[in-house]
């Protein structure tokens, strides 16, 4: 893999129960968007466009010197519009791996960014994630807590086996917060997003689950703690005490 043959996606979209208008919220000066442009650029690995059916997010984005692809509003997930974001800006299909990064992860370490992409350095692998030990017990707990259960390959690596809202695996040993940063091979992105909804996707209300029943591997980089994710107005405020002071 190289910088031409990796692109950094990062979907965007306006619309948010929780906090609207979030992409644009000022973060220590800067939209919260374009702080995830830069940790993506910071990560060293490849183009990175912000994917977006907005054009206030669009115009943000440029004019902090930023790469922008409109894209539909009708996608039902974020891994469709980066997979309509990628057939246009690369219909040739010289791009081979494809980065998923949310756009509400601000504080997102750019060595985590690359630790997902590194693992398809293993042939075997389709999709790279991360995960990080969880240390709480509301973690453990919390049906909001996506636990990744995979098999350990080395002290920081999973094969993921399944991931669930549940406590588990059951018994003594580390549980494992599932991050929701991707790195797709071509081939998996567009076979994952040609498969319908599978039955446990469905009920966990887990995208990734679709891969799994599909028999696609996912492998799991494990980083130290899990990056903020904005989604209410508590968040928005230690990022902003975090970014300020970074």
């Amino acid at each position: 893999m190289t910088a031409t043959d990796t692109i950094v996606l990062i979907p965007a979209r306006m619309a948010a129960t929780r906090l609207p208008g979030k992409p644009l919220l000022d973060i220590a000066g800067l939209p919260m968007i374009v702080h995830v442009l830069r940790r993506a650029e910071e990560a060293g690995i490849g183009r990175v466009v912000v994917a977006t059916d907005g054009q206030e997010i669009a115009d943000a984005v440029t004019a902090h010197g930023g790469e922008v692809v409109m894209t539909s509003a009708d996608h039902p997930s974020g891994s469709d519009r980066i997979f309509e974001a990628l057939t246009k800006l690369d219909p040739a299909g010289a791009v081979r791996t494809i980065v998923n990064v949310q756009g509400d992860l601000p504080t997102i370490p750019p060595g985590d960014i690359r630790a997902a992409v590194d693992l398809l350095a293993d042939a075997a692998v389709d999709i790279g994630t991360l995960a990080a030990e969880i240390r709480t017990e509301e973690e453990h707990l919390s049906p909001n807590v996506v636990k990744l259960i995979g098999s350990p390959l080395d002290a920081r690596r999973l094969r993921a086996l399944y991931f669930t809202r549940a406590t588990a695996p059951y018994g003594d040993g580390p549980r494992y917060h599932h991050i929701g940063l991707y790195a797709y091979r071509r081939s998996a992105l567009e076979r994952f997003v040609s498969l319908s909804p599978s039955v446990l996707e469905m009920r966990e209300k887990l995208e990734q689950l679709r891969a799994l029943e599909a028999g696609m591997r996912i492998d799991a980089a494990i980083v130290r703690s899990v990056p903020l994710g904005v989604d209410t107005p508590a968040d928005l405020e230690t990022a902003r005490r975090i970014l300020q002071t970074s």
